[in-house]
């Protein structure tokens, strides 16, 4: 009993040297996984449009002091043409007219497109502001009549499981009225489709990662300005996002890890006999607010 009360202070002693030890071990994985979280948190991140790839960007070493531009870039005098004030709403109209002639047009001729005007029209997507000037954005035109009709086998075959079993009873009705469905007979007809990929991430010469800051809002706005390059061009397309096709039709079409695909575009003439739903757009009133 004598040895247990003097041995007493010594295990109190042992106890809490364990506690203070575990106590540290903890805090230190906790403040070790605030400053991984911190360290990894990316706000131009877009994770709307997967496609079931995993980019382990944090595992790798990221060259972050240098992204491509010199530390010095150069900048040099801009001279913008200038119009009156009668010339600015004249042209503002007629732009305007011209866009609001756009439609999606689901029916496309086989009838052949100049290449030219496809190399144009993506030279001027091309011109899109970009987060930090990274422009991550591919272009994939595809005109082999082997490869589009792969395409059309690979989406038909997601889209039927799209719209029996995933994307819900709502969302199918409501695309009933625009009488659309699985069957994709433009992905064969269309003389061009134009697959639009966004990078996560570059590579520098080095062979480091390069961050793409806002990498799917850079690449939506030079798919927007893509779109009135081609109506001005008098071509037309339909807007498709392939639900769940993304990985299938980056490994057929040879793209690396780093691109998801974003946007897929038919484009060519509309056959003489095509339609299109009878839709109107919402009044200025209802889309912009003056404060």
């Amino acid at each position: 009993m004598a040895l247990f009360s003097s041995l007493t202070p010594v295990f109190i002693t042992i106890i809490c040297v364990l506690i203070g030890v575990i106590l540290k071990k903890t805090n230190g994985e906790k403040e070790k996984r605030e400053t991984k979280s911190k360290h990894l948190s990316r706000p131009w991140v877009d994770e709307d449009l997967k496609d079931g790839t995993v980019h382990q960007l944090e595992e790798e070493e990221v060259d972050e002091e240098w992204q491509g531009l010199d530390e010095n870039v150069a900048h040099v005098p801009f001279s913008a043409e200038r119009y009156s004030e009668a010339e600015m709403i004249k042209r503002s109209q007629t732009f305007y007219e011209l866009l609001n002639k756009r439609r999606s047009v689901r029916f496309l001729s086989d009838e052949p497109v100049p290449r030219e005007v496809i190399d144009n029209v993506i030279r001027t997507a091309g011109t899109s502001p970009s987060g930090a000037h990274t422009e991550p954005w591919t272009f994939v035109v595809v005109q082999d009549s082997y490869l589009k009709h792969k395409i059309r086998e690979i989406v038909e075959e997601e889209e039927e499981i799209n719209y029996k079993k995933r994307m819900g009873d709502r969302w199918v009705n409501d695309l009933k009225r625009l009488r659309t469905n699985w069957v994709k007979e433009y992905l064969d007809t269309a003389p061009y489709l134009i697959l639009i990929f966004k990078q996560v991430y570059g590579r520098h010469p080095n062979g480091k990662k390069k961050t793409h800051y806002y990498n799917e809002i850079s690449v939506s706005i030079a798919c927007g300005v893509l779109l009135a390059a081609l109506q001005n061009a008098g071509l037309y397309t339909v807007t498709t996002t392939p639900l769940n096709c993304g990985p299938q039709l980056r490994t057929l079409l040879n793209r690396p890890a780093n691109e998801k695909l974003l946007l897929l575009l038919p484009v060519g003439y509309p056959k003489k006999d095509a339609t299109v739903p009878a839709l109107t757009r919402k009044p200025l009133e209802d889309i912009m607010v003056v404060m």
